[in-house]
Formats: C-alpha cells, structure tokens, sequence
C-alpha cells in the first residue's frame, strides 16, 4: 500500500483541477454540490440550455423563456434565482423585462472539474 499523501483540491489554488486528480476539499464540495443541485431540476437544466444556446454573449429575455414550460412566471423566476445563486447565469433588468446570460467561466469551471484525463495523456 502506498503511503503518497492525497492532494486535496481547494487547497492550493487547484480550483479547476479535476475530478480525477485529487479529492475535494470540503470548500469546494460545497461549492460544486450547489451547482449540481441547481442543474439537478430538470426545468432548471432545460432553462440553462435554453439561456446557453444563444451563443456568447447572448442573452434572453424572460418572456421568451416562460411561454416554452407549463409552468406560472414566478415558478420560472424562481428556478432563474437558483441558477443565477449557483453562479451559472447572471441577469439585468431592462424596464419591466429582465434579460439573462449565462457565465461561460462558470460552465468551463464545471467541465473542467467533470473532465477526465484520456487514455493518450494517461500513458503521456
């Protein structure tokens, strides 16, 4: 058995290291299992995506995001608040509209956290 001290994410300034590098430290768990939680709503998922596909420095209105689910306009504001608190998708209010966008750092952060080496760079 090897006696190698575990690297743990966190903390070393190691925030975007992935899942596979080394354990979380309890911070940084706490951080991600909030973005998880968030994008683990399936309307959530959907709005995100919805947000996402706009391309960079898209945004969209919210009376464009409502009319797509059964759902009453506050449900949806509620479920854009929970997204905007896990720091996926920000928002500005213009008149009586608020627009929204999403963080691309935030997104790159999440994927590369999810990343795992391939098998090239394995025997590299």
């Amino acid at each position: 058995m090897s006696k190698q001290q575990l690297e743990v994410l966190g903390q070393d300034g190691g925030c975007c290291a992935g899942v596979s590098e080394a354990p979380l430290d309890d911070e940084r768990a706490a951080e991600l299992a909030k973005v998880f939680k968030a994008l683990g709503d399936p309307v959530r998922l959907r709005l995100l995506s919805m947000i996402a596909s706009r391309g960079e420095g898209g945004e969209v209105c919210v009376c464009e995001l409502t009319p797509a689910f059964d759902l009453s306009q506050p449900t949806i504001s509620h479920h854009l608040k929970l997204l905007r608190q896990a720091g996926l998708i920000d928002c500005e209010r213009r008149g009586t509209w608020v627009y929204y966008w999403v963080l691309p750092p935030a997104l790159d952060r999440l994927a590369a956290f999810l990343t795992t080496p391939t098998a090239a760079e394995a025997l590299a």
